[in-house]
């Protein structure tokens, strides 16, 4: 090798060198991977004390996560190939255009979460679709057992409208809703991962006489109690009867969406990984982390953008109550779909026959 030739390496290692890591210390004294995370350590603790009332797993946590999928699932490459807009995916044009989304039927009640948050994004100076994702991601945490999402930060704000349709709703057919998903890139599978978001969910716009009515016993824990019970004989509605998109739960209080109870019961597909979550929790939340991950970067490329999960706070180590067949119920209750594979065998909860308290409002 020439002297030149070394020279020139060694000038090249010097100004290698000399360029500064992106590692910062922030003001709260948090060390980041980013300078560019320092900024959500503000908006995390703002959200924790002003939107989540302290760190809970209430109304606005679960209607946050709600948005995460609102938002991005405007997405359709099929639109694109037709030579249409296809919708930018988690770009925060839910929030940015929330006078043409939230009037989508698909998004009936998500206006609420949208005008809630909105404040929070504009004080800090981000992005729609960087805060929503990011709101979703420290709201979830505040849940018993729950997981630590990802967060890619650096969205842009500038988005378009979505175009309607792209939703899947809760009185969808099975067949609809792989269809829409598959559009977006997901496989019947990575649905039922999705899913695991119900079991910190509740219902206040298909029956609106009753709002606040969750899809499980335990609708702020991130437990498996969701996918016991979606799969029990449905025997009555806790509310004014049969609504477009309602089925019959197996609990006083209890809401069971169509779409739920069809895809726990539908055989087609790897119908075990459903009842694969009620004894394995740690499995459930590794599907839910990664699909969430796959969901928030819909449109754009993750490489482009800046790695902050760090500043998700880690959920608190908590010990889970080991799913049971609810107070009242026997395994004659149970309608599974594995014919192959029997049903987990579950102790019964004590007590009289159980009945579901609505979710109050925060």
């Amino acid at each position: 090798m020439s002297f030149k030739s070394i020279f020139a390496l060694v000038a090249l290692a010097v100004a290698a060198s000399a360029v500064p890591s992106p590692r910062a210390v922030c003001s709260t004294g948090e060390v980041v991977s980013h300078a560019a995370c320092c900024q959500w350590i503000d908006i995390r603790e703002d959200l924790q004390a002003n939107l989540f009332d302290g760190g809970e797993c209430g109304e606005e946590t679960h209607e946050s996560l709600r948005l995460t999928f609102h938002d991005a699932i405007g997405f359709s490459p099929a639109l694109f190939r037709e030579g249409k807009f296809g919708g930018g995916g988690a770009d925060g044009s839910i929030m940015a255009f929330a006078q043409i989304e939230t009037n989508f039927h698909a998004n009936i009640g998500v206006d609420e979460i949208v005008e809630t948050q909105r404040p929070f994004a504009l004080k800090h100076g981000v992005s729609f679709g960087d805060f929503i994702q990011f709101a979703g991601a420290v709201g979830v945490s505040n849940c018993a057992g729950g997981p630590r999402l990802q967060f890619l930060a650096g969205r842009s704000n500038i988005s378009q409208p979505s175009p309607d349709l792209l939703v899947p709703e809760p009185s969808d057919a099975t067949d609809t809703i792989i269809a829409r998903m598959g559009d977006a890139g997901f496989t019947p599978n990575e649905i039922v991962d999705l899913l695991i978001s119900h079991t910190v969910a509740a219902q206040d716009h298909v029956d609106p006489t009753i709002p606040g009515t969750p899809f499980d016993s335990t609708p702020s824990d991130f437990d498996a109690q969701f996918f016991v019970e979606t799969l029990l004989a449905g025997t009555l509605f806790p509310g004014n009867g049969s609504n477009v998109g309602e089925v019959e739960s197996p609990l006083k209080g209890e809401f069971r969406l169509f779409s739920d109870s069809e895809f726990a019961r539908d055989s087609r597909w790897d119908c075990m990984r459903w009842q694969s979550f009620i004894t394995d929790h740690t499995a459930m939340v590794a599907k839910f982390e990664a699909v969430m991950s796959k969901l928030a970067t819909l449109g754009h490329n993750p490489l482009e953008l800046i790695d902050c999960s760090e500043v998700i706070p880690v959920p608190a180590a908590v010990k889970l109550t080991a799913p049971t067949l609810p107070a009242g119920k026997s395994m004659a209750d149970v309608q599974a779909a594995c014919a192959a594979t029997p049903f987990p065998t579950l102790s019964v909860a004590p007590g009289p026959a159980t009945s579901v308290a609505p979710v109050p409002p925060s």
